[in-house]
């Protein structure tokens, strides 16, 4: 039965009504959350002219914008940035490929993943920190041993969780592909990689923030750039404003990374 003209025009005003209540409601979601920026901008600032906290070790708004304003002076802040952003990408590049091939392996062996599971499960516990001196003796200081500091926190992890996710996938889809002739290679190409894509985004998403943890872990034990360098820098000759710029600085990086993951997924979903 054909739907007449006023159906369809009643049709469109509730999808546009529905599109316009989905768009105020994410507005006022970013509205609160400027607000509460910068509500602690504003408390933090005054607490510091006040006297309530000590801005010697607290620092304050207004500290750090000085603080950006010469390290930017310097063309210093820039090299720390791209440096940090650099290790960042390349730790969690290899993370994802390490981790995938990995996973893959243990899906298409049931006995290699029974033999290795118990050991990634103990090395994804294992502090990565402690590991971090390890890694200075075996590679030295510099930026092999940064970004090994930032694949150790991220990829047994990564691991465990693409491999949980590919053995989700509905079973009778898999013995479908069988019962037509297909091998296991067809299964995994055609159902299991397709359906674990919402879980590997997911993944995504946790491994680029572990991965700028390991790096800046790394950064503090054997860099001379980076912000991690910086943080640790600015702790050494008491300048709390470097550090907590530092900090901030850290704290952009892992949302803009965090949020470009996050464009990706929801890419998917639309063009799903």
């Amino acid at each position: 039965m054909k739907k007449t003209k006023p159906q369809r025009v009643n049709e469109l005003t509730k999808q546009e009504a529905f599109v316009k209540k989905h768009k105020q409601y994410h507005h006022r979601i970013s509205s609160c959350r400027i607000f509460i920026f910068l509500s602690f901008l504003i408390l933090w600032e005054l607490a510091a002219y006040a006297g309530w906290i000590d801005a010697f070790f607290f620092s304050s708004p207004s500290r750090v914008v000085r603080c950006l304003i010469e390290l930017m002076t310097e063309k210093s802040l820039m090299m720390h940035i791209g440096i940090t952003l650099f290790e960042t990408l390349l730790s969690f590049i290899l993370v994802i490929v390490i981790g995938m091939g990995t996973a893959t392996l243990l899906w298409y062996s049931a006995g290699v993943s029974e033999v290795l599971e118990p050991y990634l499960v103990v090395l994804n516990s294992l502090p990565k920190s402690a590991l971090a001196p390890l890694f200075i003796v075996w590679l030295g200081t510099g930026t092999p041993t940064i970004i090994v500091a930032g694949v150790s926190v991220a990829l047994f992890g990564s691991i465990i969780s693409l491999y949980t996710g590919f053995r989700q996938v509905d079973k009778e889809k898999i013995t479908l592909i069988y019962t037509l002739g297909g091998s296991k290679k067809d299964a995994f190409g055609k159902v299991v990689l397709p359906a674990s894509i919402p879980t590997i985004l997911s993944t995504m998403k946790v491994n680029i923030g572990l991965a700028l943890v390991g790096v800046v872990i790394g950064e503090f034990l054997a860099a001379r750039r980076g912000l991690g360098y910086l943080i640790i820098y600015g702790t050494q000759v008491f300048q709390m404003h470097m550090v907590i710029t530092s900090i901030l600085l850290l704290c952009i990086i892992a949302m803009g990374l965090y949020l470009t993951i996050q464009w990706l997924e929801h890419y998917y979903k639309k063009h799903l």
